[in-house]
């Protein structure tokens, strides 16, 4: 997010609202409340849903504050609790975005309860808190109106459904439509990607197949919404999120095994490498101890887990999804709340998208790291990249104030691995050229050749800093 303590700085991606707008005044977080939003707010207070899902941890929480703050008049001003960093649903894993939608589903029936409903269903109106997902838009709610469809049901379908459904039929890969596509992914797209056999899944072939049939059908079709009767009983309404809900947790991610997936496993270097690894990047990080993370290529997670991390907020980033994947449920299942697995090719981080490339931020614009790792990663760069050494440590300047790096030379095996399928064109990739390179951007403050190995570790600091 901007960073800016003199001045209101409006935040790109809450602007289509005209309920509301986020905003940073001295580098604080607040949401301002319009007057056309009072009634639902109103709702929301006093009817007690606020209160229960915030108990729940499934929407954020917030402070009313005096709304003279705002440089508009408002009708309420809010400044929610701040989360540690903002990602998008192309970053997430199949299991994290099929528990935001699960979360949705769980906030919608909830609602229903107290007489409101959600106006819309935007997987960008969720977000990782603590290791679990919470919807920040306190005013994704309105005032449940007997009768009415549920509004927000083709964008749950097209945010969640669709991509979860793809994931699971056909490739994990396919959520990166998601870029392309940030109102989610079209349902006749989804259902021309989809194999046959998706249509014996019930909850498929009616809220995918079915329901783009009836968009083509009506696109072209005006619609009165106060003539004839209405229909669609709050029953009906129950019925259409039981449903949904069914389908996702139907949903399976398809087993896969990435080629890196068991890289510690199958890594054919001396059994000592690996514990002297984890002992002097666990002493590395100790000694900087950090608050923010970036681990870079952190494959299944090893080294985000450090006892010396535990403390820090650990952002694992890995391009293989199934190694997102099995970070993000060893967590949730082992309580870990200070990691958030993301889905980032190092290569080709998430861009700017959206207006004026504006409303959803590149990645390495949303916050900056105490601490980057990188294991094991500077020879895909270099070897499967074609990247050359000083572009490298010039990246690394531009994210990191400290570092623990880790140099592959060309001898090591798994080097030897990337050579087997292209000509050695890298007489400049050698242990003196990688340390005079990052020595014109950093301190080199320790370096420990790793047992049984000629791979090195560093701790490194930025000499700007």
């Amino acid at each position: 997010m901007p960073d800016d303590t003199n001045s209101i700085i409006a935040i790109p991606g809450s602007f289509r609202d005209p309920d509301g707008r986020v905003f940073l005044r001295e580098n604080i977080l607040y949401r301002s409340v319009a007057y056309s939003y009072k009634e639902n707010y109103l709702q929301l207070i006093r009817s007690g849903l606020y209160s229960k899902l915030t108990t729940l941890g499934f929407l954020i929480h917030h402070d009313e504050v005096d709304v003279s703050q705002s440089n508009a008049g408002c009708f309420k001003l809010l400044k929610p609790t701040r989360i540690e960093f903002v990602s998008y649903p192309y970053e997430w894993s199949f299991n994290q975005l099929k528990d935001v939608a699960i979360l949705v589903l769980e906030i919608q029936k909830i609602a229903l309860d107290y007489d409101m409903t959600l106006k819309d269903s935007s997987a960008f109106n969720i977000q990782f808190n603590e290791g679990k997902p919470v919807l920040i838009d306190t005013l994704s709610f309105e005032i449940y109106e007997e009768g009415e469809p549920w509004v927000a049901y083709k964008q749950f379908c097209q945010h969640f459904l669709a991509p979860l459904a793809l994931m699971s039929f056909k490739d994990t890969r396919l959520n990166e439509l998601f870029k392309s596509n940030l109102d989610g992914i079209p349902l006749d797209l989804a259902a021309s990607l989809l194999p046959a056999r998706s249509r014996l899944s019930t909850g498929i072939l009616i809220h995918i197949h079915l329901h783009s049939v009836g968009q083509k059908k009506f696109s072209d079709k005006k619609i009165n919404r106060n003539s004839g009767k209405k229909k669609f009983s709050r029953n009906a309404f129950s019925g259409l999120i039981e449903s949904l809900g069914k389908t996702i947790t139907g949903l399976r991610s398809p087993k896969h095994v990435a080629s890196w997936y068991n890289y510690y496993a199958d890594i054919e270097l001396p059994g000592a490498y690996i514990s002297e690894k984890i002992k002097m990047v666990n002493n590395y990080c100790a000694q900087v101890g950090p608050h923010f993370v970036w681990d870079l290529g952190a494959n299944t997670g090893v080294f985000s887990k450090l006892d010396s991390l535990k403390k820090s907020f650990v952002v694992s980033m890995d391009s293989s999804h199934e190694c997102v994947d099995k970070i993000y449920t060893d967590c949730r299942e082992n309580g870990r709340t200070n990691i958030l697995p993301l889905l980032i090719d190092v290569m080709n981080p998430s861009p700017a998208l959206g207006w004026e490339n504006k409303e959803r931020d590149p990645l390495f614009k949303r916050g900056k790291a105490d601490l980057v790792m990188a294991l094991a990663l500077v020879h895909h760069l270099a070897i499967t990249n074609n990247l050359p050494l000083n572009r490298i440590a010039s990246f690394f300047n531009d994210i990191a104030k400290h570092l623990v790096i880790e140099f592959v030379p060309k001898e090591d095996s798994n080097a030897q691995k990337l050579l087997r399928s292209k000509a050695d064109i890298f007489p400049d990739y050698t242990p003196e050229k990688f340390e005079a390179e990052f020595s014109n951007y950093f301190a080199i403050k320790e370096r420990t050749k790793l047992a049984g190995t000629e791979r090195v570790l560093y701790l490194m600091r930025r000499i700007t800093d």
